[in-house]
């Protein structure tokens, strides 16, 4: 059981917002950085990432694919 990335977002409230997504449709995710947009004082700029397990990949593409053509 390993976490893969599913998707990057420079704003941790769209990394949330699909975590919510993908949870509502049963399938477990997390958001690593989504609290964090810039590290201080450095001008580098850290994207949330959205982390599924590795067997839930391809079900939590389709479902992404799918609010996107909506």
């Amino acid at each position: 059981m390993s976490l893969v990335e599913l998707s990057r977002h420079m704003h941790g409230v769209e990394a949330e917002i699909i975590r919510g997504r993908l949870e509502s449709a049963g399938i477990g995710a997390v958001c690593f950085d989504s609290n964090v947009n810039i590290v201080e004082g450095a001008g580098i700029a850290l994207p949330a990432r959205v982390m599924v397990l590795a067997e839930d990949l391809a079900e939590a593409q389709a479902i992404l694919a799918e609010d996107v053509s909506l």
